[in-house]
């Protein structure tokens, strides 16, 4: 009848329904502050019932992650807490750090541990989280960010150019992408204390002759998200030219993600905690302030 969908009698569809939102919303593509759609839409594109749709959207507003207003639509409010990996390697594909970041800066006391090539990506992230704190999207009270980056008096293997690898300048260009960003980074949370915004920030960063073979991070030391870079031929633009050059991508690289369980020698948990350890034991023997 005009294309009315029967509402669905049992729970498969609504189960389906609940996870695809969810996933959409720990993944970022529904982040804290933004619109849902229409409820017509979701019901199109998920192929349900709009009472579906509708007793869905109820259960996401009882788990505080939504809240809905007559004439206005929905609205996400929060983040999912990540899943239980039930003792075993939560795989998230190709993902950014968005929803992790998230869900980290949503709690009233943020420590993030980091060990990175750069900081660039880092460095826009917490852009992003500080314009959520200004907006009074989220309110946390402290954040404490640890970040080891390499030495930069270390002879890297990349990133090198093919055709002169003693040219100089891709490193040249790699050193100021970092100085830049971690600058950046710096004065984006320094600012939100100045301006009375959290009440306690604590930046550090330290370098480390460690060549970076993967990235790591941290969240209040119960969670870790961990990706290798992969060594790749790309062109990398000068001031005055672009080259081709052996270089790595952090960007869009496949992170594995692990939560830390009740019980300390599940993997998960004995993945956290040796990682953490690993990091303090490096930023306490290895690095220069």
């Amino acid at each position: 009848m005009g294309g009315q969908r029967p509402a669905e009698t049992g729970g498969k569809e609504f189960e389906r329904v609940l996870e695809a939102l969810l996933l959409r919303m720990s993944e970022g593509t529904y982040s804290p502050g933004s619109p849902l759609p229409p409820q017509r839409e979701l019901a199109a594109e998920l192929n349900v019932s709009r009472d579906t749709v509708q007793r869905v959207l109820r259960e996401l507003v009882d788990r505080g992650l939504v809240e809905s207003r007559q004439g206005s639509g929905s609205r996400v409010i929060g983040s999912p807490p990540p899943p239980s990996a039930g003792g075993r390697v939560r795989h998230t594909g190709r993902t950014t750090l968005r929803p992790h970041i998230d869900r980290a800066f949503e709690q009233s006391a943020v420590r993030l541990d980091v060990f990175t090539f750069t900081s660039e990506s880092l460095a826009a992230h917490i852009w992003f989280q500080a314009e959520r704190i200004r907006t009074r999207v989220i309110a946390p009270e402290r954040i404490a960010l640890r970040m080891l980056l390499p030495s930069q008096d270390l002879p890297l293997p990349y990133p090198r150019a093919l055709a002169e690898p003693d040219d100089p300048r891709p490193m040249q260009r790699l050193h100021a992408i970092t100085r830049r960003n971690t600058e950046a980074l710096r004065i984006t949370l320094e600012e939100l204390r100045a301006e009375g915004l959290v009440a306690d920030v604590d930046v550090q960063v330290r370098t480390v002759p460690i060549t970076p073979a993967f990235k790591l991070y941290l969240f209040n030391g119960t969670e870790a998200l961990h990706g290798m870079y992969e060594v790749v031929e790309r062109p990398i633009v000068l001031e005055d030219e672009t080259i081709s050059a052996v270089d790595v991508v952090g960007l869009g690289a496949v992170l594995e993600h692990f939560v830390a369980e009740e019980d300390p020698d599940a993997p998960a948990s004995v993945f956290v905690s040796s990682r953490q350890a690993w990091f303090d034991s490096v930023w306490r023997l290895l690095t220069v302030a």
